[in-house]
């Protein structure tokens, strides 16, 4: 009774006083105010009211309390407790005073809004990825639900669902009586409940203005929570059929794993469908809503079952299941998939898809702002369509995978046990991985937890280690049927770790269609579980000679109007340009570390990748001009005009140098790269189109036979004895002709200085393809040719194309003539179409003139000595 006592006064003090005190200061104001304005009327009213009160109310109830004492006192405190009752659900229905918090409102109850994960999709329909707080995909029908489940849970959760109206009384009165006596009498809340609780975030509102003043007091905010659950929960059994409510319950309730809702459950832990539960599969779910993580069948398998058992056991209580069907059904194995961590990954963005998703929610927030809309990718359940072609992507990983882990073995061997971080005089750096470490996370993290004691930071580092899943190429660790990677366990410590990763070499991977501006696919790394820098669109490095045809572009199209076959001498160049207020000198250098002395075409040049040439060319044009058209084609970066620009000494992203290079192919429009397609609302319905959005916003930035020019000579970089000819090499798809292969490839390689990145830029009619490889830091790179862009970076496009090609998933087409496209080529260029038969080494050959006619327009020769990539940039 003391208990009971004790709450009521506090029920009083903090509800009912404050209430009655702040009521009569307000009705005083009120009343001065009615007196003023209508006098005598309104006192005259108040004194009939007053006796009314006195006369029927008031003096009647203090005469039967002076006659009956008990029963007075009986209805004294019923009145009271009824009183405050009323002025309690008032106060928590309207927030009065904001002193209990946000309710839902009538319209969150008639729709109440469920966070729902946005899926993405691919061009043909494939799931890619998620965005989500809560990794939910509803049901939605209740006739979706298994019979087995629905019993499940109500037998386990609340026996007597279908008799109450959202609040157990029995149960409350069980649970009443416990806190009373201080015993255990179990939980009172019901289904309903739990579906206010869970759909409303009534338990995780925060603040003053959400949760109230009185939600804030300890203790009493817990009577204010459960109060807006059974007032919710009664609200939800008037608008909702108890099926509706079993239908929410599925879809809101927490299934642990980050899973959320009964679609996702059943798809991660037994890899189906709702409706394909059985009855012990049910039981395992339904048992994970007692505790999420100490009943998980991936965590704790033993105590699963015994969770799962018990609700078997509750089935047969209530007579969902007969007794011996329940034992028998509790003998059998939890049935969970086994790949817990594939299950995992499925149902987020880890893989290669995780490169592109950021770029995705950049286009949907840019529309939504753009068009007033009010969008959350994470609790909306949008259906984002994108042009991504499911096939190619998975060849371009498949390409990208298979040929780093040979790139990687070979970087292995070229280093043996050195390190590869090198100066350009070939000298280790040294304490590298040190330096390393100091721009990581976890050295800041130690730093402010150890201010002044490097030792100690040292120790962490050094010391101690730790086992978890690392990046491996080992084919032996792999995962039978695996394409990519294997999580290998090791211990070692953060140092040891950071060199480990610092000694793996990246890769970049793009390819759209220049005519639509579709993206097809996009790898922007060996694997974003492991290493979430994106190599395609956030990564900015030198592109070398791949940024030659842009610089070309410059002097064909822009005011020089030179044509392919204009000839500058291969010759030693030097110009002197001041740089801070100091005069320097730049003399660049042929790959092979001399010059031919003679003429040669701009055709020439760009397909034997000739720097001497390339040099005075920008030069002749001028390197802003050359700025100029890098900009207009589509290069965002900051390119500054040095005379090394032309020879791609400025960074850019690969992104940006496939939209550029697909300028050349679509007939010298700049489109720019689309991703996504349509957005569709959780019900389906089409909220935007982006369909045709690259082709109408496209500008003509070239003209059409300056476009046509440059894809020519990109031919010639494949065809022509130029430095992409080993493209060719042992390249035979099924059914393509070699004609139909030299009539349908175009190219540049590309590799920077000290050969840190190794770049390939392919073309075909409709595809722009662009590969980059190197490592993470500069300063990390083979030594010698084998960095080059032709060694590393050209195979994975090769072995790209070579898979779409044999597996039918891409058609290659010859480039359009001159005719087909209606142009009328002003300039000469089939002149000086020759092929050159000489190996090249590196970018630089011998020419031997007196070539004849057949020989000219003869189908080329591919010797497997042709040339790989190179430039020297020296600034």
């Amino acid at each position: 009774m003391e208990k009971i006592r004790h709450f009521f006064n506090t029920l009083w003090k903090y509800i009912c006083f404050p209430f009655v005190w702040v009521f009569t200061k307000v009705w005083n104001l009120v009343r001065k105010l009615l007196v003023r304005l209508l006098g005598d009327k309104y006192l005259s009213a108040e004194a009939k009211t007053a006796a009314f009160w006195h006369d029927r109310i008031r003096n009647p109830y203090y005469s039967f309390k002076e006659k009956h004492p008990w029963p007075g006192r009986i209805v004294s405190v019923v009145g009271k407790i009824g009183l405050a009752g009323l002025i309690y659900f008032f106060i928590l229905e309207t927030n009065f005073l904001y002193l209990t918090g946000e309710m839902p409102s009538t319209e969150e109850l008639a729709n109440p809004d469920l966070a729902v994960a946005s899926e993405i999709y691919t061009a043909d329909g494939k799931p890619l990825g998620r965005f989500f707080t809560e990794n939910r995909t509803p049901v939605r029908t209740f006739g979706e639900l298994p019979k087995p489940l629905v019993d499940a849970l109500v037998a386990t959760e609340d026996s007597r669902f279908y008799d109450h109206n959202g609040i157990d009384w029995t149960a409350m009165g069980r649970v009443f009586f416990g806190v009373i006596t201080g015993s255990q009498r179990g939980g009172g809340s019901t289904i309903t409940q739990q579906v206010a609780k869970n759909l409303f975030k009534i338990r995780k509102k925060q603040g003053i203005i959400r949760k109230g003043i009185l939600g804030s007091i300890p203790y009493f905010g817990f009577f204010v929570i459960k109060s807006k659950e059974w007032l919710t929960a009664m609200k939800l059994e008037r608008q909702y059929s108890k099926d509706d409510i079993l239908l929410m319950y599925f879809n809101t309730v927490d299934f642990g794993s980050n899973t959320y809702g009964i679609r996702t459950a059943s798809r991660v832990y037994f890899g189906k469908q709702p409706q394909e539960l059985n009855i012990q599969e049910g039981a395992v779910l339904v048992g994970l809503q007692k505790a999420t993580t100490s009943y998980n069948p991936f965590l704790n398998p033993v105590r699963s079952k015994e969770r799962r058992n018990v609700v078997l056991g509750q089935m047969a209580k209530y007579g969902y299941l007969k007794p011996k069907e329940a034992d028998s059904l509790s003998q059998t194995d939890l049935g969970v998939r086994t790949d817990r961590e594939k299950a995992l990954q499925e149902e987020e963005a880890v893989g290669y898809e995780g490169y592109f998703k950021k770029y995705i929610a950049e286009v949907v927030n840019k529309w939504a702002e753009a068009n007033d809309e009010r969008v959350d990718l994470y609790t909306d359940g949008l259906k984002i369509y994108t042009t991504i072609d499911s096939r190619l992507q998975t060849e371009a990983v498949g390409a990208v995978v298979e040929t780093m882990r040979k790139t990687q073995r070979d970087f292995g061997n070229h280093w043996g046990n050195r390190n590869p971080w090198i100066y350009e005089n070939g000298q280790e750096i040294p304490n590298f991985v040190d330096s390393a470490a100091k721009r990581t996370e976890a050295y800041k993290a130690l730093a402010k937890r150890f201010p002044n004691q490097p030792d100690s930071i040292q120790y962490h580092l050094k010391k101690i280690k730790r086992t978890s899943g690392f990046f491996t190429w080992n084919d032996k660790a792999r995962k039978e049927g695996d394409p990519q990677f294997v999580q290998k366990e090791q211990t070692m410590t953060s140092y040891d770790s950071l060199s480990y990763y610092k000694k793996l070499l990246q890769a970049g991977m793009f390819s759209m269609d220049p005519n639509t501006g579709y993206i097809k696919a996009w790898v922007g790394g060996l694997d974003y579980s492991f290493f979430k820098y994106d190599h395609v669109r956030q990564a900015k490095r030198q592109p070398g000679s791949t940024f030659k045809p842009i610089m070309y572009c410059a002097a064909i199209d822009g005011p020089r109007d030179l044509s392919p076959c204009y000839q500058v001498r291969d010759q030693a160049f030097t110009k002197q340009y001041e740089e801070g207020g100091e005069v320097k000198t730049w003399s660049p250098q042929n790959a092979e570390g001399y010059f031919t002395g003679r003429n040669m075409t701009l055709r020439e040049a760009m397909a034997r990748s000739i720097n001497s040439v390339a040099a005075q060319v920008t030069d002749l044009v001028t390197p802003d001009t050359v700025v100029y058209y890098a900009h207009k084609l589509g290069i965002k970066s900051r390119v500054q005009a040095v005379p090394s620009v032309g020879l791609g000494s400025e960074d850019v992203s690969l992104y940006e140098m496939v939209q550029a290079y697909a300028t050349f192919i679509n007939g010298g429009f700049k489109m720019e790269p689309q991703l996504v397609v349509r957005i569709e609302d959780r019900d389906g319905e089409v909220i935007a189109d982006f369909t045709e959005d690259a082709v109408k916003n496209r500008t003509q930035v070239i003209r059409p036979e300056s476009a046509f020019l440059l894809r020519n000579m990109l031919q010639a970089g494949v065809t022509g004895g130029g430095t992409s000819s080993r493209l060719l090499w042992d390249f035979n798809p099924k059914g393509v002709t070699r004609q139909t292969l030299y009539d349908s490839f175009g190219g540049k390689t590309g590799t920077t200085s000290n050969y840190s990145d190794g770049w390939f830029m392919g073309v075909t009619r409709d595809l722009v393809t662009g590969v980059w490889v190197g490592g993470d830091d500069r300063s990390i790179h083979f030594k010698g040719k084998r960095g080059e862009g032709a060694q590393t970076a050209l195979p994975i496009y090769k072995d790209f194309m070579l898979r779409i090609l044999n597996k039918g998933y891409y058609t290659l087409q010859p480039f359009p003539s001159e005719k087909e496209l209606n142009l009328v080529i002003s300039k000469e260029y089939k002149s000086c179409s020759q092929i050159w038969y000489e190996p090249i080494e590196s970018d630089t050959t011998n020419y031997f003139e007196g070539d004849s006619l057949e020989d000219l327009f003869a189908p080329p020769i591919i010797d497997p000595a042709a040339p790989v990539d190179s430039n020297v940039i020296n600034n």
